[in-house]
């Protein structure tokens, strides 16, 4: 069977003032509260997220696959606000096969009611069990910003993920897929037990970096990156690693838990 690429979709979301408190709530259970009310700049995937995970479906044309996100890139231009119109475009960049599926890249551009940019994100992401998909386009590389001074101090930081708090990100994100909530569905796409979203990873990881090197400030983030290479279950250490610059503008990351690394080539930008 070969399935025909998907076409490009819009759509229009907004995110209530409560949706976005909410999120971020989820996502700092292990930390104080926020001490800025903006929205996380990861928030701007999960305004996208809803159309993305449907278009990267539609490639496999019916079979029965698991959906396994395997890296994202977002840059912002500013917070959503909340109860804003934000229009979602999103178009796919490129398919490819891989052992265990299909690898797609999709853009997401997120646009306000003026026609101003919001965001730009591009997600890569494996359909376990996909076949018959004709390659195309490309998947693009990431490419991290140069640091603007010297290398700085490393800090590190350690959370325990639980089954409570994947189930709560998951529900404030509206990302309910399976491997993350029931154990039997993870183990069919070849893990273990329940993972952790890896954005959920990454959003955390945006979090502490404001707060340590932005003031809190979560709308000083221009842009995050990484790469997910192995999954995040609940109950284990989750070591992260900071590595700014002087300046603190680039500040690059891995996570890690106790089988290797979880996130690599992590990095943020701050404005």
């Amino acid at each position: 069977m070969t399935t025909t690429p998907a076409t490009a979709t819009t759509s229009v979301r907004t995110a209530s003032a409560e949706e976005i408190a909410a999120y971020r709530t989820a996502v700092r259970v292990s930390l104080a509260p926020a001490t800025h009310p903006d929205a996380s700049p990861v928030h701007t995937f999960v305004l996208g997220h809803t159309a993305a995970d449907e278009t990267v479906r539609a490639f496999a044309g019916g079979q029965d696959v698991s959906v396994v996100h395997l890296g994202q890139d977002i840059r912002v231009e500013r917070p959503v606000r909340p109860g804003e119109p934000v229009t979602v475009a999103l178009d796919v960049l490129g398919a490819r096969r891989e052992p265990r599926g299909a690898r797609i890249a999709v853009r997401t551009r997120l646009t306000a009611e003026d026609g101003s940019a919001l965001a730009e994100l591009v997600t890569s992401a494996l359909l376990v069990g996909a076949e018959g998909i004709e390659p195309f386009g490309e998947i693009p590389a990431s490419t991290a910003p140069s640091p603007s001074g010297a290398v700085g101090e490393p800090a590190t930081a350690t959370h325990e993920l639980s089954p409570e708090t994947i189930r709560a990100y998951a529900h404030a994100s509206g990302d309910l897929n399976p491997i993350h909530l029931d154990a039997e569905a993870a183990r069919g796409a070849g893990f273990d037990t329940v993972i952790a979203h890896g954005m959920s990873v990454v959003a955390l990881v945006v979090e502490e970096v404001a707060d340590r090197y932005a003031g809190g400030d979560v709308s000083r983030v221009r842009a995050v990156s990484g790469r997910f290479s192995a999954p995040v279950p609940p109950g284990v250490p989750l070591d992260i690693t900071f590595q700014p610059d002087t300046d603190a503008t680039v500040v690059r990351f891995t996570c890690r838990t106790p089988k290797g690394p979880a996130v690599k080539a992590g990095w943020v930008e701050l404005r």
